[in-house]
């Protein structure tokens, strides 16, 4: 298929530079992808679409403030996006300069772009393929610089500086795990009320953990999307989930993943049609595009995603091409809020993108 059967028309006053005062005041399409039919709902309806025996299925991954801004000692900026910390002093990072720094280069820490300096230093000691390997060693464990120092980092489309509401609300209110540089952002509409509502009415809940990359921002360059090279981001789904998920097929009830990253973690720990999740730890970058045929996802929540992107791509599998850039055109047109801090959908499969259960 070509990278261009994914695009779509999206005004840019649609795009979401704020949150809303509410997490669950967001508006809530309904795709149905055995017809191609929608509904305009709020978000606050989702329990209405859900039943006691379904499993919500959520990413616990936490956002760290993994960007940073410095100076070499030659004066010249630079700008950090941490992709991955490497155990207390180490990490791997995106670093932006007008010239790349070489190993050895020493970059002194600012409060913010442009702002007055800290007494944090990061070393670069070398690199791995696209990322920069640094080092904190003779000073504070890197956690604590991104605490200090570091901000949250929001996505290029979100073309304002981080404010301090960000540290909330980029933020899942059940997010645990320390490790992602973006958020799980379907989450980002759940409140802690939604979540009991959802409780009182008996569905079930299990976590996964994917930590997401600054990869899943990365724009599909070839032509041909069977040609991409996806990123790798690390995964955790563990047996108890495995157990959950057992149990929602023995009463008939339905797996709902909460955002694309639960749909991936779900997906790579199915190893063969027929068998069932499997516990799973490591890095996963699993690419999922229509003709692929889900093992473990029955229904989904997310959010709206950028032209021509892998996640487009995923949804598109799940519901038909077709009937994805209808549902995201019928979204245009009603003036949704899209990406980070828009509005979300929800969507029933294509029964033909589904391995027979």
């Amino acid at each position: 298929m070509q990278r261009s059967e994914f695009y779509y028309e999206l005004p840019p006053q649609l795009i979401a530079q704020h949150p809303l005062a509410e997490r669950s005041a967001s508006r809530l399409l309904c795709l149905d992808g055995s017809s191609g039919s929608c509904q305009h709902r709020s978000f606050g309806e989702l329990p209405e679409l859900l039943g006691a025996d379904d499993l919500l299925v959520f990413n616990d991954t936490r956002v760290i403030p993994a960007r940073l801004w410095g100076l070499k000692e030659t004066g010249g900026k630079v700008e950090i996006l941490v992709e991955r910390t490497l155990g207390s002093h180490q990490a791997l990072a995106h670093v932006r300069a007008s010239k790349s720094p070489r190993a050895g280069t020493v970059i002194h820490l600012t409060d913010r772009e442009g702002g007055e300096p800290t007494p944090f230093n990061i070393t670069v000691t070398g690199r791995q393929g696209e990322l920069f390997c640094l080092s904190s060693e003779g000073g504070p464990p890197l956690g604590e610089i991104l605490q200090t120092a570091g901000h949250m980092p929001l996505p290029p489309y979100i073309q304002r500086p981080d404010e301090v509401i960000d540290q909330q609300r980029y933020q899942t209110v059940y997010a645990r795990r320390q490790g992602a540089v973006a958020a799980p952002t379907a989450g980002l509409h759940f409140s802690e009320a939604l979540l009991q509502r959802l409780d009182e009415l008996g569905v079930r809940r299990a976590m996964v953990t994917l930590h997401v990359g600054a990869g899943t921002f990365q724009p599909v360059r070839a032509e041909r999307i069977e040609d991409h090279a996806m990123h790798a981001e690390y995964v955790e789904v563990d047996e108890s989930v495995c157990a959950a998920v057992r149990a929602t097929r023995a009463r008939g009830g339905r797996v709902v993943a909460v955002g694309t990253t639960a749909v991936r973690s779900l997906e790579s720990a199915c190893p063969a049609p027929g068998l069932g999740p499997q516990p799973l730890r490591g890095d996963t970058d699993i690419f999922i595009y229509p003709g692929y045929r889900f093992r473990c996802v029955d229904a989904m929540v997310t959010n709206f995603h950028l032209p021509e992107s892998t996640l487009l791509m995923l949804v598109s599998a799940f519901a038909g091409r077709e009937r994805i850039l209808a549902a995201y055109r019928e979204a245009v047109a009603a003036n949704y809020r899209f990406f980070s801090y828009g509005d979300a959908m929800f969507i029933n499969p294509d029964p033909a993108s589904l391995e027979p259960r």
